[in-house]
């Protein structure tokens, strides 16, 4: 984060806040690698509060660079006619995440807006907010999608899968997560759209474990794969990935679809259709959802994949 680069972010965020949208979005993402300097960096808008992340630890006369540049924003009109009211730093690349507030008073959790539906979300006290702001298109894909359908949200986390399916008239979701604390979130994130828990079935189990509950919950008109790249024990994209896949054809319906993503920056695209070719021979690939326009990449393969499947009849 040289001066240059430092200006570049200035030059993007001062209109950014001019113009700040009604709901959440990311307002710069430099993970794209589309601006040198700033490839571990990225500010989002929590109507209202201002979150910049930080993924590489900077030397301390950046980071301080940084600070005066953000205070320096914060006192702009823009700032002021955004409503913004907090602003923080949080430094992921630190075991706990620490978060590092530099106006306003410190926020554990609030409710943000997304496609008019509501998500409670954590600040400063996970790695992770709860919302994967980049899967706005997948969201608005299942919503659009869900309607009367069965559908098995795989790796569910926070729900907002299934969120987006019941809104959209799902007849039943059923969520499956390794960690309970998560789907609990689900659980208040469907209440917080004031949806019916009677069609919204959560398992706190790990999958690998679990094959015969999810089967026996069967079948499903949409399945929905969403893993981390890796996680500690349960998780390992290039072994465990193809595991899932080889299971489709016991999980759908004749005529089911399966929306399978990935956002791990060393696989494109051809991973996953491969993976469903040698898996599950019986899907074929139909296409790849469009991300959002505020996540640009030099890349295109090395950002978010979201790949609809489709079953051969």
């Amino acid at each position: 984060m040289n001066p240059e680069a430092l200006a570049t972010l200035h030059a993007h965020l001062l209109p950014a806040l001019g113009a700040a949208p009604c709901e959440t979005r990311r307002l710069f993402h430099g993970r794209g690698r589309c601006w040198p300097g700033l490839e571990q960096l990225t500010v989002d808008w929590l109507q209202g509060v201002v979150l910049v992340s930080l993924f590489k630890e900077p030397a301390p006369e950046q980071l301080q660079d940084l600070r005066d540049l953000l205070l320096h924003l914060a006192a702009s009109p823009e700032w002021q006619q955004s409503g913004a009211h907090t602003l923080l730093i949080q430094h992921r690349y630190l075991p706990q995440s620490t978060a590092e507030w530099l106006i306003g008073e410190e926020i554990e959790e609030m409710t943000i807006v997304e496609g008019g539906l509501q998500y409670r979300v954590d600040l400063g006290r996970k790695q992770n907010t709860g919302l994967f702001l980049d899967m706005r298109f997948g969201r608005n894909w299942v919503r659009e999608q869900a309607a009367g359908k069965r559908v098995l949200n795989l790796f569910a986390y926070t729900c907002g899968f299934s969120v987006a399916a019941i809104e959209g008239g799902a007849s039943h979701v059923v969520n499956l997560d390794m960690s309970r604390a998560a789907l609990s979130r689900g659980r208040d994130n469907h209440r917080l759209n004031g949806h019916d828990l009677g069609k919204v079935s959560f398992l706190g189990h790990d999958l690998f474990k679990s094959w015969g509950k999810v089967i026996n919950s069967g079948p499903y008109d949409l399945v929905i794969i969403d893993p981390p790249s890796f996680q500690k024990g349960s998780f390992l994209l290039t072994k465990d990935y193809q595991r899932v896949l080889r299971r489709l054809p016991e999980l759908l319906t004749a005529q089911g679809t399966v929306l399978a993503c990935m956002n791990d920056p060393s696989f494109g695209s051809d991973f996953l259709i491969d993976g469903v070719t040698q898996e599950a021979p019986s899907l074929r690939f139909d296409h790849r959802l469009d991300n959002p326009p505020e996540f640009p990449d030099v890349d295109p393969e090395s950002g978010l994949k979201a790949l609809v499947f489709q079953r051969n009849t």
